[in-house]
Parts: structure tokens; sequence; C-alpha cells
């Protein structure tokens, strides 16, 4: 269950726009827009025991590098102040479409020939 977006987060843990901020630094090495702007976050749950829960998709079933957005997600996560351990879960449902990203995401695929 992810908090409130407003909601106070515990003294020393980062707030959930720390955590998106901090995931914009994951890309997705098929596509050159980060997995925020892209918008493969589905959810950010933090814990009180600094466990950071993150819910996300990929652009499509089976990408073949799932493994390495994972783990470059754990460690921009994993960075950030209070934050004991991170765990990332990949849904499917609901499916990713390009309605999902973010005007900024948009803007830089279309910079690098995407019509989006």
């Amino acid at each position: 269950m992810t908090a409130p977006e407003n909601a106070p987060t515990p003294a020393g843990l980062p707030s959930e726009a720390q955590v998106l901020e901090a995931l914009k630094v994951v890309k997705d090495p098929e596509i050159p827009v980060n997995v925020v702007d892209l918008g493969l976050i589905y959810g950010v749950d933090i814990q009180e025991s600094g466990l950071v829960d993150i819910t996300m998709t990929l652009t499509s079933v089976g990408c073949p590098v799932q493994d390495l957005i994972r783990s470059d997600a754990e460690l921009a996560v994993g960075r950030l102040d209070g934050v004991s351990e991170v765990n990332v879960e990949f849904v499917w449902t609901p499916p990713w479409g390009p309605d999902k990203m973010t005007e900024d995401g948009k803007r830089q695929m279309r910079m690098f020939g995407f019509n989006v």
C-alpha cells in the first residue's frame, strides 16, 4: 500500500519524491529514457524499517534487460539515506503503453526520433 503523496515520511527515511528522483538515473538500455519518465514505475512503498518496495513494469514481457534494470534500481534507491533494503517487483497488469509516459519522457523520445 502506497502512502498518500502528501503523507509525512518518518524521520530519516526518503520521501516517495526522493525515491522517484533517484530512479531517474535508471534507463532502459533499449530506450534512451529513464524508467520514471517512461511511466514504468507503478508504485513506491517506504516502510519504517527502511525497506523500499518498488512496483514497476517493463515495456514488454520477457524484456532481456529485466535483471539489469532491477539491479540499477536497487543500487540507485539503496544509496538514499535511511534505506536498508530495496525490493523491485515487476508486474504486467496493467500493461505498459506510451500513454503512461510523462510529457518529458515523450519529448525525450521525440528527440531520439520516436513518434509518440
